[in-house]
């Protein structure tokens, strides 16, 4: 029997252009056409002018490191194969946070700031440091 997976999405059908766009390597996020600002997590509506005329587009990929944390332990599949890795929350160049997984980037050399570009693991984005 294979253990259940905590690391994959369940796409609906609001959130499947988010997830296709993904495995094709394109980071989406959403945008209101009524006030011009974007936004993540996906929402039907703008969280800050309440308008339901919202697109999505595709973002630039790059991003800040605003917070992280290196996780050391974790029992869930697959993230007990792949500790220490770091859990982080990430500033698009866009404007919104997102949550994410920082790859490729010993511990320390994180700092608040460091430059990141968004990259795809099994159709998940994950964020790696520029350059």
């Amino acid at each position: 029997m294979t253990a259940a997976r905590h690391d994959v999405p369940e796409a609906d059908a609001f959130t499947r252009t988010y997830w296709d766009a993904a495995a094709d390597g394109t980071l989406l996020i959403r945008h209101c056409r009524a006030c011009d600002r974007p936004h993540h997590y996906p929402r039907e509506f703008c969280p800050h002018c309440w308008s339901e005329d919202v697109q999505w587009r595709p973002a630039s990929g790059r991003a800040e490191l605003y917070t992280w944390s290196v996780v050391h332990r974790n029992d869930l599949p697959p993230f007990g194969e792949r500790t220490p890795y770091v859990a982080a929350v990430v500033q698009l160049a866009e404007g919104p946070r997102m949550m994410t997984e920082v790859v490729d980037a010993p511990p320390e050399i994180l700092c608040a700031g460091l430059g990141l570009q968004v990259g795809f693991r099994d159709g998940i984005p994950v964020f790696r440091p520029r350059g």
